[in-house]
């Protein structure tokens, strides 16, 4: 047996989580930002500022997953990780604001204000 390695603790700045399934993502090949051309994930990451939405000292982490299984036509099925009983579905082409509220997400709230 191996030696016993010590178990780490890595900081991170997230305050919110929002899970996108990837794959309503590739499906829409865009539909959302101001020209339309962004993933649903990418314009999330935009619009709550601080950087890099992946990046660990971002507000906002926006983390791609598999699929849900749900599978809507022409929008793309996300979850606040805070509330993980409540699905949303966001068609294409919808607000980025509209879902920002809709997934009471306060980080990105916050950072639209500043």
């Amino acid at each position: 047996m191996s030696k016993d390695r010590p178990i780490k603790r890595v900081r991170a700045d997230w305050n919110e989580v929002v899970l996108v399934c990837r794959k309503c993502s590739r499906k829409l090949d865009g539909g959302f930002g101001k020209d339309g051309e962004q993933s649903f994930a990418k314009a999330l990451r935009k619009a709550s500022g601080g950087g890099k939405g992946k990046d660990r000292k971002a507000p906002l982490a926006v983390i791609e997953v598999d699929c849900f299984d749900v599978c809507p036509k022409d929008a793309v099925v996300v979850v606040n990780a805070s509330k993980p009983r409540e699905w949303v579905v966001v068609p294409r082409g919808a607000s980025i604001q509209a879902a920002v509220a809709r997934l009471g997400l306060a980080a990105a709230n916050d950072a639209e204000a500043a």
